[in-house]
């Protein structure tokens, strides 16, 4: 029982990260019997969809690919870290915004 419970949490915690969507069912399936895996997960992946939500708005104002395409690169590569850390049942920071995060949506799965 104590594994399937487990397994249940990682994959709630990779859903935090495939789509905003995701984030929002991760957090709702977690309300009732919180876990601290699934918590962790859920404010990363927000802080992290949020993020690119706003900065995306003014990246696409620039008219150059290098700029663009450095911007992908960059929320792809923290997106990738966070489901490997979810996958592995972890709780990573993801670098560079990883403990912002954490404390700006602290009261998410408390």
């Amino acid at each position: 029982m104590q594994q399937n419970s487990s397994k249940q949490n990682n994959n709630l915690a990779i859903v935090a990260y495939l789509t905003l969507f995701g984030t929002l069912i991760a957090f709702f399936m977690n309300r009732d019997v919180r876990n601290p895996l699934v918590s962790f997960h859920v404010r990363q992946a927000l802080g992290l969809w949020l993020l690119q939500l706003l900065l995306g708005y003014f990246i696409g104002g620039f008219n150059s690919w290098m700029v663009t395409i450095s911007f992908w690169v960059f929320f792809i590569v923290l997106f990738l870290y966070g489901i490997f850390g979810a996958l592995a049942g972890k709780m990573n920071e993801v670098p560079v915004l990883g403990s912002f995060f954490q404390k700006l949506f602290a009261s998410i799965g408390e």
